[in-house]
Protein backbone atom coordinates (compact mmCIF):
# COMPACT_ATOMS: atom_id res chain seq x y z
CA UNK A 1 0.00 0.00 0.00
CA UNK A 2 1.44 3.35 -1.04
CA UNK A 3 -0.84 5.86 0.69
CA UNK A 4 -3.24 5.93 3.65
CA UNK A 5 -5.49 8.97 4.01
CA UNK A 6 -6.70 9.61 7.56
CA UNK A 7 -9.79 11.77 8.10
CA UNK A 8 -11.20 12.55 11.54
CA UNK A 9 -14.90 13.37 11.34
CA UNK A 10 -17.26 14.99 13.81
CA UNK A 11 -20.78 15.90 12.69
CA UNK A 12 -19.91 17.19 9.21
CA UNK A 13 -21.67 14.60 7.06
CA UNK A 14 -22.14 16.72 3.94
CA UNK A 15 -18.66 18.22 3.93
CA UNK A 16 -17.23 14.74 4.50
CA UNK A 17 -19.14 13.40 1.50
CA UNK A 18 -17.80 16.19 -0.71
CA UNK A 19 -14.28 15.62 0.62
CA UNK A 20 -14.41 11.88 -0.03
CA UNK A 21 -15.80 12.40 -3.52
CA UNK A 22 -12.74 14.53 -4.30
CA UNK A 23 -10.40 12.05 -2.58
CA UNK A 24 -11.73 9.18 -4.71
CA UNK A 25 -10.94 11.19 -7.84
CA UNK A 26 -7.49 12.16 -6.54
CA UNK A 27 -6.48 8.55 -5.74
CA UNK A 28 -7.90 6.81 -8.79
CA UNK A 29 -4.46 5.70 -9.99
CA UNK A 30 -2.76 5.36 -6.59
CA UNK A 31 -2.58 2.23 -4.43
CA UNK A 32 -4.33 3.75 -1.46
CA UNK A 33 -6.82 3.41 1.36
CA UNK A 34 -9.03 5.90 3.16
CA UNK A 35 -9.61 5.64 6.90
CA UNK A 36 -12.32 7.75 8.52
CA UNK A 37 -12.25 7.98 12.30
CA UNK A 38 -15.65 9.17 13.49
CA UNK A 39 -15.65 10.88 16.87
CA UNK A 40 -19.17 9.84 17.94
CA UNK A 41 -21.05 12.00 15.42
CA UNK A 42 -24.78 12.31 16.02
CA UNK A 43 -25.61 13.10 12.39
CA UNK A 44 -25.80 10.54 9.59
CA UNK A 45 -22.06 10.52 8.84
CA UNK A 46 -21.48 6.81 9.50
CA UNK A 47 -24.63 5.72 7.67
CA UNK A 48 -23.56 7.85 4.69
CA UNK A 49 -20.12 6.23 4.69
CA UNK A 50 -21.57 2.73 4.67
CA UNK A 51 -24.05 3.61 1.93
CA UNK A 52 -21.91 5.70 -0.41
CA UNK A 53 -18.29 4.75 0.32
CA UNK A 54 -18.22 1.03 1.19
CA UNK A 55 -14.47 0.79 0.51
CA UNK A 56 -13.63 3.35 3.19
CA UNK A 57 -12.35 1.90 6.47
CA UNK A 58 -14.47 3.36 9.27
CA UNK A 59 -13.42 3.51 12.92
CA UNK A 60 -16.30 4.58 15.15
CA UNK A 61 -15.54 6.00 18.57
CA UNK A 62 -18.11 6.02 21.37
CA UNK A 63 -17.04 9.50 22.46
CA UNK A 64 -15.28 12.51 20.98
CA UNK A 65 -11.60 11.69 21.49
CA UNK A 66 -10.37 14.87 19.88
CA UNK A 67 -8.17 15.39 16.84
CA UNK A 68 -4.87 14.00 18.12
CA UNK A 69 -6.03 10.73 19.64
CA UNK A 70 -8.41 9.99 16.76
CA UNK A 71 -5.68 10.54 14.18
CA UNK A 72 -3.32 8.27 16.10
CA UNK A 73 -6.00 5.57 16.00
CA UNK A 74 -6.34 6.03 12.26
CA UNK A 75 -2.61 5.88 11.63
CA UNK A 76 -2.43 2.76 13.81
CA UNK A 77 -4.80 1.05 11.37
CA UNK A 78 -3.02 2.38 8.27
CA UNK A 79 -0.98 0.11 6.01
CA UNK A 80 0.39 2.73 3.62
CA UNK A 81 4.04 3.72 3.31
CA UNK A 82 2.87 7.34 3.34
CA UNK A 83 0.01 8.91 5.26
CA UNK A 84 -1.98 12.07 4.68
CA UNK A 85 -3.75 13.70 7.61
CA UNK A 86 -6.76 15.38 6.00
CA UNK A 87 -9.63 17.47 7.34
CA UNK A 88 -13.18 16.51 6.32
CA UNK A 89 -13.98 20.06 5.19
CA UNK A 90 -11.45 20.04 2.36
CA UNK A 91 -11.74 19.61 -1.40
CA UNK A 92 -8.83 18.15 -3.38
CA UNK A 93 -7.90 18.48 -7.02
CA UNK A 94 -7.44 15.29 -9.01
CA UNK A 95 -3.64 15.65 -9.30
CA UNK A 96 -2.69 16.76 -5.79
CA UNK A 97 -1.22 13.45 -4.62
CA UNK A 98 0.67 12.92 -7.88
CA UNK A 99 2.23 16.34 -7.39
CA UNK A 100 3.05 15.78 -3.72
CA UNK A 101 4.60 12.36 -4.37
CA UNK A 102 6.79 13.80 -7.13
CA UNK A 103 7.87 16.64 -4.85
CA UNK A 104 8.67 14.28 -1.96
CA UNK A 105 10.72 12.01 -4.22
CA UNK A 106 12.98 14.93 -5.16
CA UNK A 107 13.86 15.73 -1.53
CA UNK A 108 16.52 13.98 0.58
CA UNK A 109 14.99 14.19 4.06
CA UNK A 110 11.36 15.25 3.66
CA UNK A 111 9.36 15.49 6.83
CA UNK A 112 5.86 16.89 6.36
CA UNK A 113 4.70 18.30 3.04
CA UNK A 114 1.83 20.76 3.00
CA UNK A 115 0.01 22.47 0.15
CA UNK A 116 -1.60 25.82 -0.56
CA UNK A 117 -4.96 26.16 1.18
CA UNK A 118 -7.69 28.56 0.11
CA UNK A 119 -11.06 29.13 1.73
CA UNK A 120 -14.46 28.71 0.09
CA UNK A 121 -14.15 32.14 -1.53
CA UNK A 122 -10.77 31.37 -3.11
CA UNK A 123 -8.68 33.47 -0.73
CA UNK A 124 -5.34 32.15 0.52
CA UNK A 125 -5.20 30.88 4.10
CA UNK A 126 -1.91 32.14 5.59
CA UNK A 127 -1.75 29.31 8.13
CA UNK A 128 -0.72 27.13 5.18
CA UNK A 129 2.88 28.12 6.03
CA UNK A 130 3.93 29.38 9.43
CA UNK A 131 6.98 30.04 11.55
CA UNK A 132 7.63 28.40 14.90
CA UNK A 133 5.37 30.24 17.38
CA UNK A 134 7.96 31.09 20.00
CA UNK A 135 6.62 33.12 22.93
CA UNK A 136 7.86 36.36 21.38
CA UNK A 137 6.36 35.53 17.96
CA UNK A 138 3.01 34.61 19.48
CA UNK A 139 2.87 37.71 21.65
CA UNK A 140 3.46 39.81 18.53
CA UNK A 141 0.56 38.03 16.83
CA UNK A 142 -1.65 38.74 19.84
CA UNK A 143 -0.80 42.42 19.43
CA UNK A 144 -1.74 42.27 15.76
CA UNK A 145 1.68 41.82 14.15
CA UNK A 146 1.11 38.72 12.02
CA UNK A 147 4.23 39.02 9.86
CA UNK A 148 6.41 37.11 12.33
CA UNK A 149 3.82 34.35 12.80
CA UNK A 150 3.24 33.51 9.13
CA UNK A 151 6.07 32.55 6.79
CA UNK A 152 6.56 35.34 4.24
CA UNK A 153 9.82 34.05 2.73
CA UNK A 154 7.97 31.76 0.32
CA UNK A 155 5.42 33.21 -2.09
CA UNK A 156 1.87 31.85 -2.07
CA UNK A 157 2.48 29.90 -5.28
CA UNK A 158 6.11 29.06 -4.49
CA UNK A 159 7.66 26.13 -2.67
CA UNK A 160 10.38 25.61 -0.10
CA UNK A 161 11.29 24.76 3.46
CA UNK A 162 8.90 25.93 6.14
CA UNK A 163 8.70 25.31 9.87
CA UNK A 164 5.01 24.75 10.56
CA UNK A 165 2.25 23.33 8.35
CA UNK A 166 -1.48 23.12 8.90
CA UNK A 167 -3.26 19.99 10.12
CA UNK A 168 -5.88 20.16 7.38
CA UNK A 169 -3.37 18.52 5.00
CA UNK A 170 -0.16 16.90 6.27
CA UNK A 171 1.62 14.39 4.02
CA UNK A 172 4.52 12.34 5.40
CA UNK A 173 5.98 8.88 5.74
CA UNK A 174 4.23 6.69 8.29
CA UNK A 175 7.60 5.73 9.79
CA UNK A 176 8.40 9.42 10.43
CA UNK A 177 5.04 9.89 12.13
CA UNK A 178 5.57 6.87 14.37
CA UNK A 179 9.19 7.85 15.08
CA UNK A 180 8.02 10.91 17.02
CA UNK A 181 5.04 9.12 18.59
CA UNK A 182 2.43 10.71 16.35
CA UNK A 183 0.28 13.56 17.61
CA UNK A 184 0.73 14.47 21.27
CA UNK A 185 -2.60 13.34 22.72
CA UNK A 186 -2.55 16.05 25.37
CA UNK A 187 -3.81 18.33 22.60
CA UNK A 188 -7.56 17.87 22.10
CA UNK A 189 -7.97 20.29 19.22
CA UNK A 190 -5.72 23.11 17.98
CA UNK A 191 -1.97 23.29 18.35
CA UNK A 192 -1.33 19.64 17.52
CA UNK A 193 -0.22 20.48 13.98
CA UNK A 194 2.28 22.99 15.33
CA UNK A 195 3.58 20.40 17.78
CA UNK A 196 3.86 17.68 15.12
CA UNK A 197 5.63 20.03 12.70
CA UNK A 198 8.14 21.09 15.35
CA UNK A 199 8.71 17.51 16.55
CA UNK A 200 9.48 16.43 12.98
CA UNK A 201 12.01 19.25 12.62
CA UNK A 202 13.71 18.28 15.87
CA UNK A 203 14.20 14.76 14.47
CA UNK A 204 16.28 16.18 11.64
CA UNK A 205 13.67 16.17 8.87
CA UNK A 206 12.68 19.16 6.75
CA UNK A 207 9.11 20.36 6.29
CA UNK A 208 8.06 21.74 2.92
CA UNK A 209 5.32 23.95 1.54
CA UNK A 210 4.17 23.19 -2.02
CA UNK A 211 2.28 26.21 -3.32
CA UNK A 212 1.79 24.78 -6.80
CA UNK A 213 -0.78 22.35 -5.37
CA UNK A 214 -3.98 23.89 -4.05
CA UNK A 215 -6.92 22.56 -2.07
CA UNK A 216 -10.00 24.19 -0.58
CA UNK A 217 -10.34 24.25 3.19
CA UNK A 218 -13.74 25.56 4.22
CA UNK A 219 -12.27 25.83 7.72
CA UNK A 220 -15.27 27.04 9.70
CA UNK A 221 -17.52 24.00 9.49
CA UNK A 222 -15.73 21.29 11.48
CA UNK A 223 -14.83 23.50 14.44
CA UNK A 224 -17.50 25.95 15.51
CA UNK A 225 -15.78 29.00 16.94
CA UNK A 226 -17.18 29.28 20.45
CA UNK A 227 -15.75 30.00 23.89
CA UNK A 228 -14.96 26.34 24.65
CA UNK A 229 -12.88 25.89 21.52
CA UNK A 230 -11.11 29.20 22.01
CA UNK A 231 -10.13 28.15 25.51
CA UNK A 232 -8.79 24.87 24.10
CA UNK A 233 -6.76 26.73 21.51
CA UNK A 234 -5.01 28.96 23.99
CA UNK A 235 -4.63 26.04 26.38
CA UNK A 236 -2.85 24.23 23.56
CA UNK A 237 -0.49 27.16 23.09
CA UNK A 238 0.34 27.09 26.80
CA UNK A 239 1.12 23.37 26.50
CA UNK A 240 3.36 23.99 23.49
CA UNK A 241 5.36 26.72 25.22
CA UNK A 242 5.74 24.69 28.40
CA UNK A 243 6.90 21.66 26.40
CA UNK A 244 9.48 23.38 24.21
CA UNK A 245 10.31 26.81 25.64
CA UNK A 246 10.40 26.29 29.40
CA UNK A 247 13.47 28.39 30.15
CA UNK A 248 12.75 30.56 33.16
CA UNK A 249 9.92 31.63 35.41
CA UNK A 250 9.70 35.13 33.95
CA UNK A 251 9.21 33.79 30.43
CA UNK A 252 6.58 31.34 31.69
CA UNK A 253 4.75 34.21 33.37
CA UNK A 254 4.84 36.30 30.19
CA UNK A 255 3.44 33.39 28.22
CA UNK A 256 0.63 32.82 30.71
CA UNK A 257 -0.28 36.51 30.72
CA UNK A 258 -0.14 36.64 26.93
CA UNK A 259 -2.41 33.62 26.59
CA UNK A 260 -4.95 35.10 29.03
CA UNK A 261 -4.92 38.42 27.17
CA UNK A 262 -5.45 36.61 23.88
CA UNK A 263 -8.30 34.56 25.32
CA UNK A 264 -10.04 37.69 26.62
CA UNK A 265 -9.54 39.40 23.28
CA UNK A 266 -11.03 36.45 21.41
CA UNK A 267 -14.05 36.21 23.70
CA UNK A 268 -14.77 39.91 23.18
CA UNK A 269 -14.62 39.31 19.42
CA UNK A 270 -17.23 36.54 19.46
CA UNK A 271 -19.99 38.95 18.41
CA UNK A 272 -17.91 39.94 15.40
CA UNK A 273 -17.50 36.27 14.55
CA UNK A 274 -21.25 35.78 14.76
CA UNK A 275 -21.75 38.62 12.30
CA UNK A 276 -19.31 36.97 9.91
CA UNK A 277 -21.20 33.72 10.25
CA UNK A 278 -24.37 35.51 9.21
CA UNK A 279 -22.72 36.28 5.86
CA UNK A 280 -23.39 32.65 4.98
CA UNK A 281 -27.12 33.34 4.95
CA UNK A 282 -27.23 36.33 2.61
CA UNK A 283 -29.47 36.10 -0.44
CA UNK A 284 -27.78 36.08 -3.88
CA UNK A 285 -29.34 38.10 -6.69
CA UNK A 286 -29.44 35.04 -8.98
CA UNK A 287 -27.82 31.65 -9.49
CA UNK A 288 -25.65 29.99 -12.14
CA UNK A 289 -25.40 26.21 -12.47
CA UNK A 290 -22.23 25.08 -14.24
CA UNK A 291 -23.43 21.75 -15.58
CA UNK A 292 -24.93 19.95 -18.56
CA UNK A 293 -27.83 18.42 -16.63
CA UNK A 294 -31.16 20.15 -17.23
CA UNK A 295 -32.83 17.88 -14.66
CA UNK A 296 -30.44 19.17 -12.02
CA UNK A 297 -31.39 22.72 -12.97
CA UNK A 298 -35.07 21.92 -12.41
CA UNK A 299 -34.41 20.37 -9.01
CA UNK A 300 -32.25 23.27 -7.88
CA UNK A 301 -34.81 25.86 -8.97
CA UNK A 302 -37.29 24.39 -6.50
CA UNK A 303 -34.77 24.84 -3.66
CA UNK A 304 -33.84 28.48 -4.31
CA UNK A 305 -35.99 31.59 -4.50
CA UNK A 306 -34.16 33.49 -7.25
CA UNK A 307 -33.76 32.67 -10.97
CA UNK A 308 -31.15 30.09 -11.91
CA UNK A 309 -29.62 29.52 -15.32
CA UNK A 310 -27.42 26.73 -16.64
CA UNK A 311 -24.06 27.31 -18.32
CA UNK A 312 -21.36 25.08 -19.73
CA UNK A 313 -18.64 27.30 -18.26
CA UNK A 314 -18.31 30.39 -16.11
CA UNK A 315 -18.07 33.25 -18.63
CA UNK A 316 -20.98 35.62 -18.21
CA UNK A 317 -21.88 36.65 -14.67
CA UNK A 318 -22.67 39.60 -12.43
CA UNK A 319 -21.54 40.47 -8.93
CA UNK A 320 -23.96 39.16 -6.33
CA UNK A 321 -24.68 35.89 -8.12
CA UNK A 322 -24.00 32.47 -6.64
CA UNK A 323 -22.38 29.71 -8.69
CA UNK A 324 -23.18 26.01 -8.31
CA UNK A 325 -20.46 23.71 -9.67
CA UNK A 326 -21.69 20.24 -10.63
CA UNK A 327 -18.76 17.92 -9.81
CA UNK A 328 -20.11 15.26 -12.15
CA UNK A 329 -19.56 17.73 -14.99
CA UNK A 330 -16.61 19.84 -13.85
CA UNK A 331 -13.39 18.38 -12.42
CA UNK A 332 -12.42 19.36 -8.90
CA UNK A 333 -9.15 20.86 -10.04
CA UNK A 334 -11.09 23.09 -12.45
CA UNK A 335 -13.58 24.07 -9.74
CA UNK A 336 -10.74 25.12 -7.44
CA UNK A 337 -9.09 27.15 -10.21
CA UNK A 338 -12.37 28.88 -11.11
CA UNK A 339 -13.06 29.85 -7.49
CA UNK A 340 -9.57 31.32 -7.14
CA UNK A 341 -9.78 33.11 -10.50
CA UNK A 342 -13.08 34.78 -9.58
CA UNK A 343 -12.37 35.48 -5.90
CA UNK A 344 -12.66 39.25 -6.45
CA UNK A 345 -15.68 39.09 -8.78
CA UNK A 346 -18.39 39.45 -6.14
CA UNK A 347 -19.54 35.85 -6.64
CA UNK A 348 -20.15 33.15 -4.06
CA UNK A 349 -19.72 29.45 -4.70
CA UNK A 350 -21.27 26.07 -3.90
CA UNK A 351 -20.16 22.60 -4.97
CA UNK A 352 -22.47 19.66 -5.70
CA UNK A 353 -20.71 16.31 -5.17
CA UNK A 354 -21.33 13.53 -7.68
CA UNK A 355 -24.66 11.72 -7.28
CA UNK A 356 -25.72 13.97 -4.40
CA UNK A 357 -28.77 16.04 -3.58
CA UNK A 358 -27.11 18.98 -1.86
CA UNK A 359 -24.60 21.74 -2.44
CA UNK A 360 -22.07 23.00 0.09
CA UNK A 361 -19.91 26.08 0.34
CA UNK A 362 -18.73 28.82 2.64
CA UNK A 363 -18.71 32.56 2.11
CA UNK A 364 -16.30 33.24 4.98
CA UNK A 365 -13.37 31.34 6.47
CA UNK A 366 -14.77 32.20 9.91
CA UNK A 367 -18.32 31.02 9.20
CA UNK A 368 -19.91 27.61 9.59
CA UNK A 369 -20.64 27.15 5.92
CA UNK A 370 -23.94 26.63 4.19
CA UNK A 371 -25.75 23.57 2.82
CA UNK A 372 -28.55 23.72 0.26
CA UNK A 373 -30.69 20.60 -0.11
CA UNK A 374 -32.64 19.99 -3.30
CA UNK A 375 -33.88 16.41 -2.97
CA UNK A 376 -33.97 13.30 -0.83
CA UNK A 377 -30.73 11.52 0.06
CA UNK A 378 -29.87 8.59 -2.18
Amino acid sequence: MKLSIIIVNYNVQHYLELCLDSVVAATRNIDSEVIVVDNASVDESVAMLVRKFPDVIVITNTSNLGFSKANNLGVGAATGEYICILNPDTVLGEHVFDEVFAFAKAKKTPGIIGVRLVDGTGHFLPESKRNIPTPSVSLKKILGYDSAYYDSKITVEGSGEVAVLVGAFMFLKKTSYLEIGGFDERYFMYGEDIDLSYSILKQGYKNYYLGASTIIHFKGESTIKNKVYRERFFGAMTLFYTKYFKRNKLEQLLVQVGVKVALLKSILSLKIGIRKDQLEKYSPTAYILVSNQEILLDRLQVAVSKPIRIAGCLKHFSAGEEVFFDASYVSYIHIIKEIITHKHSGLTFKIIPKNSTFAVGSNSSDGRGDIIHFGEEN
